[in-house]
């Protein structure tokens, strides 16, 4: 199933009031048959679209496998990070960096959960005009603090975009690219419901 903000809200609330396995912890969390799922967390920032294309496309796959919380990152918090069994961190580079907002969201949520995520898995994808690799080592460097486990290489997708008019122009990401994503999101999820990772 696949969750996304005041989606999860409402699904979480019916369960809750059809007693759909007990009380509901929160609005990320369903259940099924009385157990709480597997769930696989994306996060994700979107300045043009882009991101927010390969956040989607990753979710959509990996709903088949796991429950499946989709969040912009501002959004998202500790509490969270801490429900959800594996990640996939999805944003743009700006500037050979994460944005300012995903960056944002490691500096608010890094001590809270430092000790508390060892071993789970995560993968990553980003969005960028050229290359795409300082981001994606950024964001290496910040959850290797974590502790957390890379299932597979970063995937970093070039939409060429170079000049002012075109790096601020919506994104449309190619349907090559976005199967890419959802092979992440099929993989981490099908990992993760069978318990691999």
């Amino acid at each position: 199933m696949l969750l996304t903000g005041d989606k999860a809200r409402r699904v979480s609330a019916q369960a809750m009031r059809a007693g759909g396995g007990g009380t509901c912890p929160d609005p990320w969390h369903t259940f099924r048959s009385g157990d709480l799922m597997t769930q696989l967390l994306i996060l994700y920032h979107s300045r043009t679209g882009g991101s927010a294309q390969m956040a989607r496309a990753a979710a959509e796959a990996a709903q088949a496998e796991c429950e499946v919380c989709l969040l912009p990152v501002a959004e998202a918090g500790t509490d969270q990070m801490l429900r959800a069994d594996g990640y996939i961190f999805v944003g743009p580079e700006n500037l050979a960096a994460l944005s300012g907002e995903m960056k944002a969201f490691f500096d608010l949520s890094y001590y809270p959960l430092l000790g508390r995520l060892e071993g789970r898995p995560y993968a990553h994808m980003i969005c960028a005009g050229s290359d795409g690799y300082g981001a994606a080592r950024q964001l290496e460097r910040i959850v290797t603090g974590w502790r957390l486990k890379e299932i597979q290489p970063p995937l970093v997708i070039c939409t060429r975009s170079q000049t002012e008019a075109e790096i601020l122009a919506p994104k449309q990401i190619t349907p090559e690219d976005l199967a890419l994503c959802r092979e992440m999101g099929q993989t981490l999820a099908a990992g993760l419901s069978l318990g691999l990772f």
